[in-house]
């Protein structure tokens, strides 16, 4: 490697990204593109960076994997940035083996910090678990350190488990003081902010008020009932009985949470549950059917009984009935809940992330674009998705698969 490339990716080390590209500017061999490529990507402009390093792993040769392999995972860790799930994460696997097989522990580790926050983004926690206890974060430098500690926080945070969440956090946040990168600081006091941002609101006796991750895991703690409306299941502290594919069952579940310990009149039942304006003799029909099958549904948790107005929700061992229900509610509430984490992102990553169809994904930001809810940047493939943060609302942290129409 000739002096000006060590010189160059001693600037890029040191922060001088000007410095960086004033040595490689003009050069068009492999690691000379790869340099330009980083040194883009950490000026923000991700689709040049993108080139770059696609020519940068053409560039090197058949022996030179590792290069060929930090290249990869450079590319795509600038699609995770710009929140591009389409990344083939076949390929970035293939980079991991290859940069272990060739004894690159930390560029390795790296590449599986990528594939667990992609996982974390699409909600497979499960997975995204099973790697990252694979994972040994002892040898990594501050930099990677801060990375592996915000996955953990990330799946804690999903989990409910707040006080793992904190401990990460601040874990994080020394890595980023000790690595000295002002944007991984920033990275991990964003995400700290999500634990002192309502996540949730809570519905109880006509009234309601908004929940702190912390008092959303008590809450799945106590004695009470909850009628989740987030990941649409009916629970107790033991029990969890999920409606999340039968939405006319959850949608009568909810109304007769709502209202406990009241009953709810059979007209308001049809309205919430079959969006009839008018009750007739079908609708009763219906309904009848429909409340046999929530009581079987929730036998284990609780009774459906009928009054002379409708139906009444009757907990099981005389506990209180809550309803937790998302910070906003409106049509489009899933997708603003992605964009305002403040990044960009493309219709196809938010239609993957939501398990909707581009179509209906690309429906509802037209849709909340009209309102000026978001805003788009870019054309055809390039154009890209935000809305700043709204206040009083985390990201994806208590986001459930999309409910079924129907």
């Amino acid at each position: 490697m000739d002096s000006l490339i060590i010189a160059a990716a001693r600037a890029l080390a040191a922060g001088d990204l000007l410095g960086a590209l004033k040595r490689v500017a003009l050069r068009d061999d492999a690691p000379a593109l790869a340099l330009r490529g980083i040194t883009m990507a950490r000026l923000g402009d991700f689709a040049r960076a993108k080139d770059l390093l696609r020519r940068a792993g053409r560039a090197f040769g058949p022996r030179e994997a590792v290069a060929r392999a930090r290249c990869v995972v450079a590319e795509a860790e600038i699609a995770l940035v710009s929140r591009d799930l389409s990344f083939p994460a076949k390929a970035l696997a293939a980079a991991r083996a290859a940069l272990d097989a060739h004894g690159d522990a930390l560029n390795a580790a790296h590449a599986g910090c990528l594939e667990i926050r992609r996982l974390l983004l699409i909600g497979h926690l499960d997975e995204a678990e099973r790697m990252l206890a694979k994972l040994d974060p002892t040898p990594f430098p501050p930099a990677l350190r801060v990375g592996h500690e915000l996955v953990v926080a990330g799946i804690a945070m999903r989990r409910l488990r707040t006080k793992p969440a904190r401990e990460a956090l601040a874990r994080a946040g020394v890595a980023a003081r000790r690595a000295g990168i002002a944007a991984l600081a920033a990275e991990v006091d964003i995400t700290a902010r999500l634990l002192t941002t309502p996540a949730a609101r809570l519905i109880a006796r006509g009234s309601e008020r908004p929940l702190l991750l912390d008092d959303v895991e008590a809450l799945m703690g106590s004695k009470a009932l909850v009628v989740d409306a987030c990941r649409y299941v009916v629970r107790n502290s033991s029990t969890t009985i999920s409606l999340t594919r039968r939405p006319v069952l959850f949608s009568l579940a909810r109304a007769l949470g709502e209202a406990w310990p009241q009953d709810v009149s059979r007209g308001t039942l049809i309205a919430r549950a079959f969006r009839g304006k008018h009750a007739d003799e079908s609708h009763r029909a219906r309904l009848r059917v429909e409340i046999g099958r929530l009581r079987r549904a929730l036998r284990p948790l609780a009774d459906l009984r009928a009054t002379p107005e409708g139906f009444v929700l009757a907990p099981r061992g005389r506990r209180e009935v809550v309803v937790l229900a998302q910070p906003v509610e409106e049509e489009h509430a899933a997708v603003l809940a992605f964009l305002s984490d403040g990044e960009a992102w493309s219709s196809s990553a938010l239609s993957l992330a939501l398990g909707a169809s581009q179509r209906t994904v690309q429906r509802a930001l037209d849709t909340l674009a009209a309102t000026g809810k978001v805003q788009s940047v870019g054309r055809a493939r390039a154009r890209r998705w935000m809305t700043p943060p709204i206040p009083g609302f985390t990201t994806t942290l208590l986001l459930p698969a999309p409910l079924p129409s129907g």
